[in-house]
């Protein structure tokens, strides 16, 4: 097995997941297999009870693992399915050092960081980097890790020293560190400054690591003097020098390693120059060029709870992205903060009142996406009643869903104080109820997480078409609420059709609206699964029901390859996810390149 180590320096944002993502696809593009792990300092078993404010979306894997976001991109562009196993966090570190001293495993001696620590860390990465992750047999090549946070953190201390020791023992030839760092302009003298970066490398070489590659981070490429005058200061080739400086968009990031010739540095510091092949980025490269040529706009109204950070539904915005390309539209998202559409803020702040009413009523489409707690929930059931009554296409996610259902139960139903537990325990008319197997007294890892199936009941639906006429789906989930079963027949009676449920029958899974346009909640993250070339389905519905493109793309998604992944099922296709991409071709997403609030503002 060979590593490769991507740390971090100067200031934390500089890219580090997008980095050792595009190293993963550069090497997966040589030939090699290719495996990921993410070392996150915090003292979090996970990433499952932090709020998307303080460390961006919680990313959910097939095994149900709550995990960093940057496990989502090394998914994306690697087109892998990994583990929880592959994200090592100082929880769970910790956890597992204390829970054999308390076995007596380690017969009397007193626990320490060196070495029982740091023994622990280099156990669990040759553990993890030996999961298969690319549905091939047996290990990768290649395993790129990633720690997170910025060298000289005290929570990193014992990762550095860990792998400190671990590249001593794997030895020359097995081992690469990629460094990315800062190379900032200062706008008095307009000149790159290499100081930070010299610090950083002397910081990290003191720690007892070296690197052998630095990546600069920058706004425009590193001028020839500078790259002699970092070599000389942090003992790094010249040649093992690149530049990471501002594009368009983050799929660019692979070619300017590419171009750089990075992939020859990290193959000759792997000796494994004389078996991987020449990169081939024809594909993406393409993508990458019809990517920046799009102008045609769609326009999706984001109605969450998290708009401050945009990080917060960073998958949701890559799956729409994939689509948006894939029907040759210039993504642009309309923030809209859910309690900005109450009756509170109208009395409290008209102007802010009316500006989030303006975005959501110009908007070609509306996503409602998962959350929790109350706030903005009722702003959240206006944006669904609008795209109801108005038919504008809407697509709702886990709580998007259960809003969904509660807006349909007032308005239809009568019921107008239908509500969900979540929100009004004592309820009389409770539309979603809390799930009977979940826990209300410890909150991480206890809700319904990962790849559950979903059956598809009625067969001329439009989830059914969109999933290319799929019996069954497998989608990832994280859910401790649900709709409530006891309601169902009374909701479909009055027009609510649930389209599909699990094994079981009386877990709601997908509720449309026949009558409507495009009117689609899922209980399940479609988005976890949406892939560079293979977006997902139900995204994909949106933007075309958005763009006024539906009908054709039903009409195609019937022809499409049925069988993906997971096999046969009564004559009809199953499905794991996303679309089959012979058919659906979109790229990787980020936020690089999306235009937000209709300004023409690049992110």
């Amino acid at each position: 097995m060979k590593y490769v180590l991507v740390t971090g320096g100067v200031v934390s944002g500089l890219g580090k997941g997008v980095t050792a993502s595009s190293i993963g696809l550069l090497l997966k593009s040589c030939g090699l297999r290719v495996t990921s792990i993410k070392i996150d300092p915090y003292l979090n078993t996970d990433a499952g009870t932090m709020s998307p404010f303080e460390h961006g979306e919680v990313f959910v894997l097939d095994d149900g693992g709550e995990v960093d976001l940057d496990l989502g991109n090394y998914e994306r562009f690697l087109d892998i399915t990994l583990t929880r196993e592959n994200n090592i966090t100082t929880g769970k570190i910790y956890q597992s050092i204390i829970d054999k001293e308390r076995k007596g495993d380690y017969l009397g001696k007193t626990v320490q960081v060196v070495p029982h620590i740091t023994d622990e860390i280099q156990e669990w990465i040759e553990r993890a980097a030996m999961i298969p992750v690319d549905g091939k047999e047996g290990p990768a090549d290649v395993c790129v890790i990633e720690l997170g946070g910025t060298i000289g953190d005290i929570e990193s201390m014992p990762f550095i020293e860990a792998l400190g020791q671990f590249s001593y023992r794997v030895g020359t030839g097995n081992f690469c560190l990629v460094h990315v760092s800062l190379v900032p302009v200062l706008s008095v003298v307009g000149e790159q400054k290499t100081k930070p970066t010299q610090h950083s490398v002397r910081g990290l070489r003191g720690l007892g690591l070296t690197p052998n590659i630095l990546a600069c981070r920058s706004t425009k490429a590193l001028d020839d003097n500078v790259k002699e005058k970092l070599s000389q200061f942090c003992h790094v080739p010249a040649e093992n020098i690149v530049t990471l400086y501002d594009v368009p968009n983050i799929w660019h990031i692979p070619l300017l390693l590419r171009d750089q010739k990075a992939h020859e540095a990290i193959l000759k510091g792997l000796n494994l120059l004389g078996i991987a092949r020449e990169p081939d980025l024809t594909e993406w490269t393409a993508r990458t060029k019809n990517y920046d040529m799009l102008h045609d706009p769609v326009k999706i109204a984001m109605v969450g709870k998290y708009v401050g950070l945009t990080d917060s539904y960073l998958s949701v915005l890559k799956a729409l992205l994939h689509a948006s390309v894939h029907h040759r539209k210039k993504l642009v998202v309309e923030w809209v903060e859910a309690s900005h559409l109450e009756d509170i803020t109208a009395e409290e702040d008209p102007n802010t009142f009316k500006a989030a009413w303006n975005h959501l009523k110009g908007a070609d489409g509306i996503l409602v996406p998962g959350g929790f707690g109350d706030r903005g929930v009722q702003g959240k059931i206006l944006a669904a009643k609008y795209a109801r009554e108005s038919n504008v296409p809407f697509l709702g996610i886990c709580l998007g869903m259960q809003i969904a259902v509660i807006e349909y139960a007032r308005s239809v139903l009568g019921l107008h104080n239908a509500n969900s537990i979540e929100f009004d325990p004592k309820t009389s008319n409770p539309c979603v109820i809390f799930m009977p197997e979940g826990s209300k007294t410890h909150m991480g890892g206890t809700m319904r997480l990962g790849t559950r199936r979903t059956y598809l009941k009625v067969p001329d639906c439009k989830s059914a078409k969109l999933y290319g006429d799929a019996t069954f789906v497998d989608e990832r989930h994280r859910h401790r609420y649900e709709v409530n079963p006891d309601m169902i027949s009374e909701l479909e009676a009055a027009g609510m059709s649930f389209v599909g449920r699990d094994e079981s029958g009386r877990r709601m899974e997908i509720v449309e609206l026949p009558s409507h346009p495009f009117f689609i909640g899922v209980q399940f993250h479609p988005e976890f699964k949406s892939r560079t070339g293979k977006p997902s389905a139900l995204f994909s519905g949106l933007i075309a029901a958005s763009c006024g493109e539906l009908d054709e793309l039903l009409n195609k998604s019937s022809h499409v390859s049925k069988v993906v992944g997971s096999g046969i099922s009564n004559g009809k296709a199953t499905y794991n996810g996303h679309q089959n991409g012979s058919y659906f071709n979109a790229l990787n997403g980020s936020l690089n390149g999306v235009c937000v609030n209709g300004n023409g503002v690049h992110h």
